[in-house]
C-alpha cells in the first residue's frame, strides 16, 4: 500500500489531520490498534477553544457542533465558597464551546466514511521502519495478515502509550515529567447542570468541578488521592463529597442520579523533545500531556496538527520544508507555555499537603488578586480561550 502521509492513531488528533490533509488534497492512511467503537467510547474532554471549535467550522465538521454545542462566555472560580466569575467575552472578546471529544470524533469519523478516506481500526504489532531514510514504511497485521505501507511522511497521533514515541531512539529525545499525587475522580450523570457555566473550586478538603456535556448530561469532578480506587466510591459518596467542596447555594441546586460513567483520571504533566525525528513528527497526546484543570488537551492536539498540515501542505504544494524544519519549534513554543497555565490552575485550585497552611495562604492570596486586577483576569481569559500561535 502506498500513501503520502500515514498516521498512527484514530483519535481527534489523528482525525483531524488526516480531515487537513484530505481537504488539501493530500492523500493519507489512518492506522488505529483499537476498533472504531472503543475509540467512541473513550470518556474525555468537552471544552473547545474558540481557534479549535473555528479548526473544525473551516475543515467542515462544524455542523453538529453548531447546532448542540453550548457556547460560553466565561467560567466561575471558587475559593471556599467565595465566587469570581471570568468573563471572557467581556474582557478580550472571546469565547469556549461546550462539546464533547466523543462527539468530536464522531463528527470527524462521519466525515471520514463519507468521503471513504481509509481508515484501518484494529492493526495490531504496528512498527516503523526507515523514517530517517526517504521511504519510511509502517509494518501491521491486520486480520491475521502482515501488510506494509510505504509514504512520505509518518505523523505520530497514537497517544502517551503508543507506538511512535517508543520507536524514537532514547538517545535522541529528552521528556520532561511531573506527575501530582492526586486524581480526578469523575462521575457522568444524566442531570442538568448545576450551573449555566463551568465552576472550578478551591477547597481545604480538595478540588471539585461542575462541568457538562449538554443541558440534560453533566459531568462531575472531584480531587482524590493517587490510590484511591473507583470501588471505593459509591455514588451516594461521591455526591456528598461534591457537595462539601461547593458553594451552599450551588450545592444545594445540585441535581444528583445514578452515575452512568465513573473513573479516575491521574494528573500529570509531559513534554518531549524535539517533535521530528527525520519523517516522523510526534502530534498531540504522543508529545505532550497536560493535567486536565485548564481543559487543553484536545485543543493542544487540534493545534499541533493544523500546524503540522500547514507544513505538509507547503511540502508538497510550494516545493518548500520551511514548515517542516520549523514544526518542533513551533509547536513547543506554544506546548510550554500552555504547559504554564495548566500548572498554574493545578497549583491555584487543588490541596497539596505537602505545602501546608502557608501553601493555602499563598492561594488565597492568589485568589484575591485574581478578583481585584481586571489585568489578572485578562491574562486568565486569554490562555484559558486559546492563546495565539507562537
Amino acid at each position: 500500500m502506498r500513501t503520502q502521509v500515514a498516521i498512527i492513531g484514530a483519535g481527534p488528533a489523528g482525525l483531524t489531520l488526516g480531515r487537513l490533509l484530505e481537504c488539501a488534497g493530500i492523500d493519507a492512511v489512518i492506522l488505529e490498534r483499537r476498533s472504531a467503537g472503543h475509540v467512541l467510547s473513550r470518556i474525555r474532554a468537552g471544552v473547545l477553544e474558540q481557534g479549535s471549535a473555528d479548526l473544525l467550522e473551516r475543515i467542515g465538521v462544524g455542523g453538529r457542533m453548531r447546532r448542540e454545542g453550548i457556547p460560553h462566555d466565561g467560567v466561575e472560580l471558587s475559593f471556599d465558597g467565595d465566587m469570581l466569575r471570568i468573563d471572557f467575552h467581556g474582557l478580550i472578546g472571546r469565547k469556549v464551546m461546550i462539546y464533547g471529544q466523543t462527539e468530536v470524533t464522531r463528527d470527524l469519523m462521519d466525515a471520514r466514511n463519507a468521503s471513504g478516506a481509509r481508515t484501518i481500526y484494529e492493526a495490531e504489532d504496528v512498527s516503523l521502519h526507515d523514517v530517517r531514510g526517504g521511504a519510511p514504511r509502517v509494518r501491521f497485521v491486520k486480520d491475521g495478515g502482515l501488510h506494509e505501507i510505504t509514504c512520505d511522511f509518518i505523523a505520530g497521533c497514537d497517544g502517551f502509550h503508543g507506538i511512535t514515541r517508543a520507536s524514537v531512539p532514547d538517545k535522541a529525545i529528552r521528556t520532561f515529567e511531573r506527575v501530582y499525587p492526586f486524581g480526578w475522580l469523575g462521575v457522568l450523570v444524566d442531570k442538568p447542570p448545576v450551573a449555566d457555566e463551568l465552576i472550578y473550586a478551591h477547597h481545604e478538603r480538595g478540588f471539585a468541578l461542575c462541568s457538562m456535556r449538554s443541558h440534560t448530561r453533566s459531568r462531575y469532578y472531584v480531587q482524590v488521592d493517587a490510590g484511591e480506587t473507583v470501588d471505593a466510591w459509591p455514588d451516594e459518596r461521591f455526591w456528598d463529597e461534591l457537595r462539601r467542596r461547593l458553594n451552599p447555594e450551588i450545592a444545594e441546586r445540585l441535581q444528583t442520579g445514578p452515575s452512568i460513567e465513573k473513573s479516575i483520571a491521574p494528573l500529570r504533566s509531559f513534554v518531549a523533545e524535539p517533535l521530528r525525528f527525520g519523517r516522523l513528527f510526534l502530534a498531540g497526546d504522543a508529545a505532550h500531556i497536560v493535567p486536565p484543570t485548564g481543559a487543553k488537551g484536545l485543543n493542544m492536539a487540534l493545534r499541533d496538527v493544523g500546524i503540522l498540515a500547514e507544513a505538509l501542505v507547503e511540502h508538497y504544494e510550494a516545493k518548500s520544508d520551511a514548515g517542516i524544519d520549523a514544526y518542533s519549534q513551533r509547536v513547543l513554543a506554544h506546548t510550554w507555555k500552555t504547559e504554564r497555565f495548566s500548572w498554574w490552575m493545578t497549583s491555584l485550585l487543588h490541596t497539596f499537603p505537602e505545602t501546608g497552611r502557608f501553601g493555602r495562604r499563598i492561594q488565597r492570596a492568589e485568589f484575591d488578586y485574581l478578583a481585584s486586577s481586571r489585568s489578572a483576569q485578562e491574562s486568565l481569559a486569554e490562555n484559558y480561550t486559546g492563546l495565539p500561535d507562537a
